[in-house]
């Protein structure tokens, strides 16, 4: 039985994680993956096409920082992913290399049976996108899959010059957990996004379960 996050993150509790200390396991873990990148692929996949999904802003990729910071930190990151979490209609958008380098951030700061519990819950609730070999995880994610808004702890993505970068090449904005809590706004996207009054959240952002205000309210 795959575990709720509401026990995952009592189990994390355990773990004296920082923002800081997963940023810098997963700058260790990419850094270490480049180096094994094969330029020939990498070339390569850069033809394929974007995904099927139509570009939309409840579709978010949260960078693997995020999805680690969420379970072993909590604060910004866990606000930020509760937003998704809460409502049905949004959808988490990841690409396996994005899971796999969360995964490896959580087993290195905490233990391995807690990183692969959390993977197959992870694995539940997000759709997939594809990824060519040598992008960057979180941006591959976010132009394959669709999504037009990405959380991430990394400054080299979220600072003005990245941000003016991007815009040139894809619709999607970058922001840092406690910025994109801010500004994300369920009630303003609902109408676009599904239809109708927005009936508050519609899922527990723990146990991922529907609850009473969600899907017969939708119109």
């Amino acid at each position: 039985m795959t575990a709720t996050f509401a026990d995952l993150f009592d189990r994390a509790a355990e773990y004296d994680a920082n923002a800081e200390a997963v940023s810098a396991a997963l700058a260790e873990r990419r850094s270490a993956s480049e180096c094994d990148t094969d330029d020939t692929a990498e070339n390569d996949a850069h033809d394929l096409p974007p995904a099927d999904p139509e570009p939309t802003p409840a579709r978010v990729v949260a960078d693997a920082d995020v999805l680690a910071a969420d379970l072993l930190v909590g604060g910004a990151a866990r606000e930020a992913l509760d937003l998704l979490r809460s409502h049905a209609w949004t959808t988490l958008v990841a690409s396996d290399p994005l899971l796999d380098d969360a995964e490896a951030v959580i087993a290195a700061l905490a233990d391995d049976e807690l990183a692969s519990d959390w993977h197959d819950a992870v694995e539940a609730w997000r759709e997939p996108a594809p990824q060519p070999p040598g992008d960057h995880p979180a941006l591959a994610s976010a132009y394959r899959g669709g999504a037009m808004q990405v959380v991430s702890l990394d400054p080299t993505l979220t600072g003005a010059q990245a941000a003016a970068g991007l815009q040139d090449r894809m619709a999607v904005s970058v922001r840092e957990p406690r910025a994109f809590a801010t500004v994300f706004s369920p009630a303003g996207l609902y109408p676009e996004a599904v239809g109708g009054k927005y009936p508050g959240p519609d899922r527990d952002p723990r146990s991922m379960e529907p609850v009473e205000s969600g899907a017969d309210q939708h119109r």
